[in-house]
């Protein structure tokens, strides 16, 4: 069994905020994967399902963000689970908008939700990381992560949140490569695949490496520069 949990703030005042888009992706999986209606339980609001042959339960902690760890935690151990079955789905600062990134553990980066859920449930959890930019202005920080969405950010965030609807089920199996590149192609990025790769450069070799590994000596040759060269090299039999 796998928990997914999104994080976000609940109530109507905060749906479109930023810091929301955790929310936004747990929602958007359990429309595209026909999860069950959402319910309460954990102190949070969950759905069941299916994705890959995998039980998965969505989480959306209705605990306020600062407090997300109690209701992932109480749900972690109501299904005897390890942290190693939890995806936490969040709002990242330092990433530009409409980027993703995703890994197992690491530090909170300042994120109190994060800080939260790594009190209750341990660090080792894998982390979708969902970028929403950074306003460049510390004191901007708080407006810019609790104020709404623009408009101007409706085009990739609606495909952000399908991508990762659709392609849940890599997600679920760990394929996570695979899913960041479907993400960057959707919002307009480059896939792992398609980024240049530095060519491969040839291997020198010296004029004296070269003659001392050709075939045999009959081979070299007799007359001219080289073998001028050669001979002042290595000198003839008779020297």
């Amino acid at each position: 069994m796998l928990i997914i949990a999104g994080l976000g703030n609940p109530g109507s005042k905060y749906a479109g905020n930023r810091h929301n888009i955790g929310f936004m992706a747990v929602d958007a999986m359990q429309r595209r994967q026909g999860f069950s209606s959402w319910s309460k339980k954990f102190k949070s609001e969950i759905a069941e399902g299916e994705i890959g042959g995998e039980r998965v339960l969505l989480i959306k902690p209705q605990t306020f963000m600062n407090l997300s760890g109690e209701a992932v935690g109480e749900a972690m151990r109501f299904y005897k689970l390890a942290p190693k079955d939890i995806v936490v789905i969040y709002d990242e600062l330092d990433l530009p908008a409409g980027k993703a990134r995703i890994k197992t553990g690491g530090g909170h980066g300042g994120h109190n939700g994060i800080k939260s859920i790594d009190a209750h449930c341990g660090k080792e959890y894998r982390r979708l990381r969902l970028g929403i930019g950074h306003p460049g202005v510390k004191d901007l920080v708080h407006a810019h992560v609790l104020g709404d969405f623009a408009k101007a950010d409706q085009a990739w965030l609606s495909a952000l949140l399908d991508t990762i609807a659709e392609n849940a089920g890599m997600l679920v199996k760990g394929e996570d490569s695979q899913l960041m590149n479907k993400i960057a192609l959707a919002t307009g990025g480059k896939s792992d695949a398609d980024e240049p790769q530095a060519p491969k450069k040839p291997v020198a070799k010296s004029h004296i490496h070269q003659a001392r590994n050709a075939a045999q000596p009959k081979k070299l040759p007799t007359t001219g520069p080289m073998a001028e060269m050669l001979k002042k090299m290595f000198g003839s039999k008779g020297d």
